[in-house]
């Protein structure tokens, strides 16, 4: 539904949904009393292309009163490649916020790398498509390899997206990934069990007491 949502222009009040939603879920999370997370929320080459994008943004994290450092913007490689001048023009409105962006996909969009070296994101988010047959294809392990050296060498951290496997997971720690996402931690998952989940996994769910 969302290239129709693109092409009926349903797209921009959506996003601005989800965004608001999501920067007041994390605020939430906050006020209860839990240690503070970033959220990311993916953006449409539609949305991108609102020239009143950046004060979109501003106008939801003042509403929901979180700080901008727990929202990251996650931005496709196409899209970055589509137009890199208005690209890093875009960056650098989402830097003056204060916002973290990356860029998803990684190594679908054929970036280059005269222009990703001057894009200030924080991120580069390896596309599932290499993670899904990191085990059976040695020249997937290798561009994993490539793409975790390019953005540590750029300061950047590296997620690797579609994670299933607990090999898969070895593979990306031995190799020096940060991050990863995919059911191999979880299925999507309702807000109200998101707690539930850190407790599990014993992440630190509260705040010590002063």
């Amino acid at each position: 539904f969302i290239s129709i949502a693109e092409d009926t222009g349903l797209i921009i009040p959506l996003g601005k949904w989800v965004l608001k939603t999501a920067c007041a879920q994390n605020k939430a999370w906050q006020d209860a009393g839990f240690p503070p997370l970033s959220v990311s929320v993916n953006l449409s080459s539609r949305q991108c292309k609102e020239k009143d994008l950046a004060k979109t943004i501003k106008n939801i994290l003042k509403e929901t009163g979180l700080a901008p450092q727990y929202l990251e913007l996650e931005l496709t490689e196409t899209l970055a490649m589509s137009d890199p001048k208005e690209f890093i023009h875009m960056l650098n409105q989402f830097k003056e916020i204060g916002v973290k962006t990356s860029i998803d996909d990684f190594g679908t969009g054929y970036s280059s790398l005269n222009y990703l070296r001057q894009f200030p994101v924080n991120c580069l988010k390896i596309d599932k498509s290499f993670i899904k047959e990191l085990e059976s294809k040695e020249g997937d392990l290798s561009i994993v390899k490539a793409i975790v050296s390019l953005g540590h060498s750029l300061d950047m951290r590296v997620i690797a997206e579609g994670v299933e496997t607990k090999h898969q997971l070895l593979q990306l720690q031995e190799n020096d990934c940060d991050e990863i996402q995919g059911y191999y931690l979880s299925r999507p998952i309702s807000p109200e069990k998101i707690v539930k989940f850190m407790e599990k996994h014993d992440y630190p769910t509260k705040k010590p007491r002063k």
